[in-house]
This record gives structure tokens, sequence and C-alpha cells, in this order.
């Protein structure tokens, strides 16, 4: 199914990969006694909101001072070429979304090798997402109004992302593809941006994982139409999910996961694993996550390395079933 695209940002992303492959970053002077948790995510991500949930835990568990640092740049490249480049002492890590496993799919080149580059270290858990509309701009207050709407104005509307080839530019991507209808896509460089235009309507609708938007459904600016995961979330439990609305397959996962460079010790990688693990079962932390809708599982650390070829494969097919062209 052919998709509408804006054309002047069509290949954005992939020319400011290729750039950053040539462009040194700049060193980050880091203290003695501190972990550096790169996000390749902006601040108000739904990785952002975990992190940010977690970070006196992983303190303590770490035995260190835990700085949080958003380098969102090129939809995430920036952050993540950065922590490749990083020093594998155990000292710089990063928490990153399945958009990690994504980029291969829909990028001719990348300045780093997934997962090669990297070292990943457990995968945590799951975020729910929800698709938002504008409620001043669209109407529908379910799916299948929704999907009316859309099939009635062909391409007409328009849909946010926190970037091309992105985990919420897939899943509504998806959503499209299941549904049968048409939209326009308007990439942003982060979540934070594309809420605010969401609120602001200079986009009708989008997917965003729920602790991104949840304050902004219970205010009323953002409307949901329906959650991508396959039973209601107990965070949200008055939102229904679109299998029971009438796409009994339309089931997306948004899980996240923390990784290191290549190249860490055995003895850094179970010092990492081991502050993940006490972190979240920190009571605050669960009492956090809990609030956000997100779903903890932590897998060890041989399940991770397995964990990101598989999804490595299972994206690339989705890519291609949506027909999104590598740029």
């Amino acid at each position: 199914m052919t998709r509408t695209h804006q054309p002047t940002r069509r290949h954005c992303l992939a020319a400011m990969a290729a750039a950053l492959a040539a462009t040194p970053l700049a060193s980050f002077a880091q203290p003695a006694g501190t972990v550096r948790f790169i996000l390749p995510n902006a601040t108000g991500s739904g990785v952002d909101a975990i992190t940010r949930a977690a970070a006196p835990a992983l303190g303590k568990a770490l035995n260190a001072s835990v700085v949080v640092d958003n380098q969102p740049g090129a939809g995430g490249i920036v952050g993540l070429q950065a922590l490749a480049r990083s020093a594998p002492d155990g000292n710089t890590l990063a928490v990153v979304s399945n958009n990690v496993v994504i980029f291969p799919s829909v990028l001719k080149s990348l300045p780093f090798d997934m997962p090669g580059d990297f070292t990943p270290i457990a995968v945590v858990g799951a975020t729910p997402m929800v698709l938002v509309v504008n409620p001043a701009k669209v109407p529908a207050t379910n799916s299948r109004d929704f999907i009316a709407l859309l099939k009635s104005k062909p391409g007409a509307l328009n849909f946010a992302s926190g970037g091309n080839g992105t985990i919420l530019h897939l899943a509504t991507e998806l959503f499209l593809d299941a549904s049968g209808t048409t939209a326009r896509h308007i990439p942003y460089k982060g979540v934070g941006p594309m809420v605010t235009d969401l609120i602001g309507g200079q986009v009708d609708f989008g997917t965003a994982a729920l602790p991104s938007v949840q304050a902004h459904i219970k205010s009323g600016a953002l409307r949901p139409i329906g959650m991508l995961t396959a039973q209601r979330t107990p965070a949200a439990p008055d939102i229904p999910t679109f299998a029971e609305q009438g796409l009994p397959n339309f089931v997306v996962d948004a899980w996240f996961a923390v990784i290191g460079p290549k190249g860490m010790s055995a003895a850094s990688v179970r010092k990492a694993h081991d502050a993940v693990v006490a972190a979240f079962a920190d009571p605050a932390v669960k009492e956090a996550m809990a609030k956000q809708g997100n779903t903890i599982t932590i897998s060890s650390t041989e399940q991770a390395q397995q964990a990101f070829r598989s999804e490595l494969a299972k994206y690339a097919a989705l890519v291609k079933k949506v027909g999104l062209e590598p740029q």
C-alpha cells in the first residue's frame, strides 16, 4: 500500500546519519564515580520517563551518580553513535526503545552496526502505546469512526511521529495498513515537539507511548482512539484496544532495553545487569512503572542478545509489509 509522505523530508534522516559518520563527536568529560545513561530519545518520551523514574535506584545499585543524557538528534542516531564510541568500561550505558532494531531496515546506511557495535545487557520490559487525536480537528471517538473518517478523506489527514523509522512511525503505518487507510506522515525531531504540535493542532493524530501523553489525555487536550496492546492496560483501563475494536491482529509492542558499547567485560556486563534488576525491584520504581503502564520483565543478558537479533528480522519483515522504502 502506498503512503503519502513529505517529499522535502524524505532523505533528511539518511543524510544526517551519513554526515554524522564523518563527523567526530565532542569529547565528554565524565567525572569519576559517574555512570552516564545516554538516551537516544527526547525529553518527554516514554524512555525518558522510564529512565528518570529509575535513575535514583540505578545510582544506588551502581554506587555511583547517574547522569541522564538526552541525545535525540537524527531520530536517535546521534545518541547511539555516541554510545558506540564510548569506552566499554561500564560507565556509559543507554536505555533504548525498539527503534534501534528498526533503523537498519529503514536506513540505507548507518554509522554503526546494530547490534555488533553494542552490548545488549537486558531487555527490561514493555511500555504501552496509544493512538491519539487532536479532539478539535478529529471528531472520531473510537476506532470504527476514525477509520471511517480516514476512508472518507484518503490521504487528507496527517500523522506525527518522533522521527522517520521510529517505532511510533512504524506503529502508525501498521495501523494504516491494517485498516486499509492512508494519511500523510509528518516526522518530528523527538516526541516532545510531536506532542506539542498534536495538542496545538498542527497535526491530526499520532501514536505515542502512554507515559508521554497520559497527562494530556486526562486533561482532554488529546483524545485516545485505542491502545496498541493485546489487552487493556491497568494504567488506562478506560481506553479500549484496537484488537477489541475490530482489528484483532493489530498489536504492536514497544519494548525498552539497557545496552552498552561493544567490548564490555563480563564483570562490567554483570554489574550493569545486576543494577538493572535491583533498580526495577525498588518499590518506588515499581510504583512509577505501574502508573506509567509499563510491564517489567527483565531478561538475562544472553536472552537480550538473542532478542536483538530476532527483533531485527521481525521488524525487517514489518517494514517490508507496509512498503517503507529504505532512505
